[in-house]
């Protein structure tokens, strides 16, 4: 298994990852994170949002999944774990509820430390530098070892970092979302913190899996995303299709190319696809072996260009 390294501060994870977040709490499940560290996934990532029943308010599920599957392989796993979104109140990042929130994710997870530990969204109402200064006091404690950030802005990131070193930011990046490379990206690659791509696949769009709506269960929560609906379905799916052709012609499938591009725009970005299947993980790790000539990227580049996807990431809230 390929490795890489995120931050500077000696954090070094599978170069493909594996994200938790639409997990079921089942046993498939916990073969699929079992499975996935035997092939060589070492980080897992998840949040105490993440769960079936996260709506209802009950925290800590997809945790409780998590540390479940991986109990007594701690020594083999890197466990991400995130804090800060509240139901009704926007993101959280002062102190206090910093400090319960830990506690409840290491109680969920089973553990004694988190290895990475982010906030969710930055907290409009608390400064970053209090954020942070409180996430550097847990790494004193023992609690946390590497501090991460998702979903945080450019001047947000410099900010923080000059309080205690950023190991890695989450965001969302991929052929279909590719915002983060006009500001945050040259900021990470100047300051040599890891990105960790969330979605690199585009929700499932850019398998090729998806033909049409009714390819979605009816409980499925992309139905309500602008890019599975009416006209922009229809020009996103044309695209999938030059991308599909491309990977045949590479002889891989178009998650593959997919992520191997993803890989190939900077040695420090460690995508984390997520799924609930064992195959697909093992579908995924082949991007490793799919090497891109600087005319294939050209070639991806003329086909889904900055931009390209129709419709907004995220419906209206």
């Amino acid at each position: 298994m390929q490795q890489r390294k995120l931050g500077n501060e000696g954090l070094e994870v599978s170069a493909i990852s594996l994200g938790t977040m639409m997990m079921p709490d089942n046993e498939e499940s916990v073969r699929t994170i079992q499975g996935a560290l035997e092939l060589g996934v070492t980080m897992f990532d998840t949040a105490d949002l993440y769960g079936t029943e996260y709506q209802l308010g009950r925290f800590g599920e997809n945790e409780k999944l998590v540390g479940r599957a991986l109990k007594g392989r701690r020594d083999k796993a890197v466990i991400a774990t995130k804090f800060g979104i509240t139901h009704g109140q926007g993101p959280k990042g002062d102190p206090a509820y910093i400090k319960k929130s830990v506690d409840a994710s290491l109680y969920s997870l089973g553990l004694d430390y988190i290895d990475l530990y982010y906030q969710h969204r930055p907290d409009p109402n608390t400064p970053i530098e209090e954020t942070v200064g409180t996430m550097a006091d847990l790494v004193k404690q023992g609690k946390i070892r590497y501090i991460g950030l998702s979903e945080a802005p450019a001047d947000i990131i410099r900010r923080a970092h000059a309080v205690h070193p950023i190991t890695a930011v989450e965001t969302e990046y991929s052929l279909w979302s590719r915002e983060v490379e006009d500001e945050v990206l040259p900021v990470l690659k100047e300051l040599r913190i890891g990105l960790v791509p969330y979605s690199p696949l585009g929700r499932g769009f850019l398998t090729g899996q998806i033909k049409k709506f009714e390819d979605l269960p009816e409980d499925d929560y992309r139905r309500y995303y602008p890019r599975f609906q009416g006209e922009n379905f229809a020009k996103n799916v044309e695209v999938v299709s030059l991308i599909e052709r491309m990977a045949s012609q590479k002889g891989c499938t178009p998650a593959q190319l997919s992520l191997a591009w993803l890989l190939a725009q900077g040695e420090q970005i460690v995508p984390i696809p997520g799924t609930k299947r064992l195959d697909r993980v093992q579908e995924n790790l082949g991007a490793l072996q799919v090497t891109l000539s600087p005319d294939d990227l050209a070639e991806i580049e003329r086909i889904s260009p900055k931009g390209v996807a129709a419709g907004s990431r995220f419906g209206a809230y």
